[in-house]
């Protein structure tokens, strides 16, 4: 039964995720065994995975949001196919299962039919097919992430965490030039940390051939650059976290800014985007169930001034994000579904 430690625990994990157990235990008020055997089961059991990942702009790409409409009774084989793609963040179905949200990684000055549409599996189940670049991702990670499961730290937790370094620059948000490239050498040490974001040091020395020391500058080195950055997926069903939906909202460009960060502040959402469409904001929302929806928007997502139109897409099944499938369930690594 997920409880309050537990809470406390994934809340670490998104401050600071690969901080020792005995810090998170110290945290979380409890003893470092505790700490790693409650890890350990949430883990187990498909709930969370703590994932290191290279931010696509090393590599020029940017990430485009595509809203595919299909025939109902043909879309489920799509979109399990394109949830296993290596270009795909993330893939949701939709709107009573008859659409697909995802976000595809690309190049920024590819054209949109050049982005997907050459590349979707024949099919006669696409029937429409919209793209937008997303253009900028508000919030700041472990700080902004969904934390609508309770568990919040203090400002002295928090630090306690942290330290007195600032986070990292979250993904895409550093010029491509100030980007430090990864080489081929990097390559067993990325592969484990998309794995498992909390591979051990002594366990990536063993896997690259170097020592434990090499490894630590290493990875300080990528992560400081922006290249290497954290994400902790979670699975908010596990969690009693019953309803997902998509907002499309409208705003107008001198209100942008204060839009995406005033929904970025909230704890029901995990993910708020500006986009290129006609609904140039998108926000993930998670909540308990429908009334607790309606609750959030009718009462935060009323209040954030500068919002002058909105559409809903109710989450069916979730099928990928950031580094995990979801199957029977569970968040597991693609290579393992």
């Amino acid at each position: 039964m997920f409880d309050a430690t537990d809470a406390q625990i994934l809340r670490a994990l998104q401050c600071a995720p690969r901080a020792s157990f005995r810090l998170i235990g110290e945290v979380a008020g409890v003893s470092e065994q505790t700490a790693a055997r409650r890890y350990h089961a949430l883990h187990r059991d498909g709930v969370l995975r703590v994932v290191g990942l290279v931010d696509p702009a090393v590599h020029g790409q940017a990430r485009w949001v595509a809203r595919i409409r299909c025939r109902p009774d043909r879309v489920r084989p799509l979109a399990d196919t394109l949830a296993r793609r290596p270009d795909i963040a993330y893939a949701a179905l939709v709107s009573g299962g008859s659409e697909i949200v995802c976000l595809v990684r690309s190049p920024a000055d590819a054209a949109g039919d050049d982005i997907l549409l050459r590349r979707l599996p024949r099919s006669a189940a696409v029937l429409d097919v919209r793209i937008d670049l997303l253009l900028h991702a508000f919030g700041t990670p472990g700080t902004d992430d969904w934390t609508g499961y309770g568990g919040h730290l203090t400002p002295a937790q928090t630090r306690r965490l942290t330290g007195d370094d600032p986070p990292p620059a979250p993904a895409g948000r550093l010029p491509a030039g100030r980007l430090l490239p990864p080489t081929a050498e990097d390559a067993p040490l990325l592969d484990a940390l998309a794995e498992d974001g909390r591979t051990t040091h002594t366990r990536l020395a063993e896997l690259t051939g170097w020592t434990k020391p090499r490894v630590a500058r290493r990875l300080d080195a990528l992560e400081r650059s922006g290249t290497l950055y954290w994400d902790l997926d979670l699975l908010p069903e596990s969690l009693g976290f019953h309803f997902s939906a998509t907002l499309w909202l409208r705003v107008a460009p001198s209100r942008l800014a204060d839009v995406g960060r005033a929904l970025a502040g909230h704890p029901e959402i995990p993910f708020a985007g500006a986009t290129s469409g006609d609904h140039n904001i998108m926000a993930s929302v998670t909540c308990r169930d429908t009334e607790d929806f309606y609750r959030y928007l009718t009462t935060r997502v009323a209040a954030v001034p500068g919002i002058d139109g909105y559409e809903v897409s109710i989450r069916v099944r979730r099928l990928k994000q950031a580094a995990s499938l979801i199957s029977r369930g569970r968040l597991v690594h693609p290579a393992l579904a």
